[in-house]
């Protein structure tokens, strides 16, 4: 499995955000990593770091998402690979939920996304954004881990 990280989708994959997708809602995985020194591209001058500039994006983002019926889910630092291997690890994983990948597409092509991020594209080396379905539902997976009510204690 060859992993390459990204800054954005190329043709194939823009072309697949432009169909239907999934019925229901999708969950995007976010893998991201930041450069040292953010570095945007008209070459102004800054002090941030990579990390610094992406959370002046994603302040921007976490505005726009009930716009677009999306929220985030769960945002974490990424400390060790506990099984595989890979070169390096990512700095952050972000799990956003949007109604549909309509929502999400339509984010991303809006205009107040694109003027946010040049503050990703300066404070990330790339990402890897994998987009995901519920595998089971929820509500089931709560009831089957509920200890029988006759089970012994």
């Amino acid at each position: 499995m060859q992993v390459e990280n990204k800054h954005m989708p190329d043709a194939q994959q823009l072309e697949k955000l432009s169909q239907p997708g999934p019925q229901g809602p999708i969950f995007m995985i976010n893998l991201v990593k930041y450069k040292k020194r953010a570095q945007y591209e008209d070459g102004r001058k800054n002090d941030l770091t990579g990390k610094q500039a992406y959370r002046l994006y994603g302040m921007e983002v976490i505005k726009m998402l009930p716009r677009y019926h999306a929220e985030v889910i769960f945002s974490s630092h990424i400390t060790e690979i506990m099984v595989g291997k890979t070169e390096e690890l990512w700095d952050e994983m972000t799990l956003v939920k949007y109604a549909s990948r309509a929502d999400l597409l339509a984010m991303t092509t809006s205009k107040e996304w694109i003027a946010a991020n040049v503050h990703r594209m300066a404070g990330i080396e790339g990402q890897l954004n994998i987009e995901s379905v519920s595998a089971f539902p929820v509500k089931a997976a709560k009831e089957a881990t509920k200890p029988h009510k006759n089970a012994e204690p």
